[in-house]
């Protein structure tokens, strides 16, 4: 799914939103630490099972909004398993620029 990634000024993040729209695993997982953190609305979920299954299913299909210096993404979302929905992205990222933790979930806005 294409969308505009322009509004997405850290550059982690946006190569991470790209590989996400193109369902690119390799380069999806070679932003993250190994030991990278996933939570879906507050609950803790395993990273790696979690996007080897959405990847490729799930995709932004509009970016709304950018915050907090470029790591929390808010837009409409599709999910082949859950639907359309107004979902958020927060990114961590350690001092190397690699993601450390990354909270989803719908979002109200």
């Amino acid at each position: 799914m294409t969308v505009n990634t322009d509004t997405l000024s850290n550059p982690t993040v946006k190569k991470a939103i790209d590989a996400l729209q193109k369902g690119d695993a390799a380069k999806w997982f070679a932003l993250f630490t190994a030991d990278a953190a996933l939570y879906d609305d507050g609950n803790k979920k395993n990273f790696r099972s979690f996007f080897e299954e959405a990847l490729g299913h799930e995709y932004f299909t509009h970016i709304d909004k950018v915050e907090n210096n470029g790591l929390d993404v808010y837009g409409r979302f599709h999910s082949d398993r859950w639907g359309n929905f107004k979902t958020y992205f927060r990114f961590h990222l350690d001092g190397e620029a690699r993601i450390t933790r990354l909270d989803i979930g719908q979002a109200d806005y």
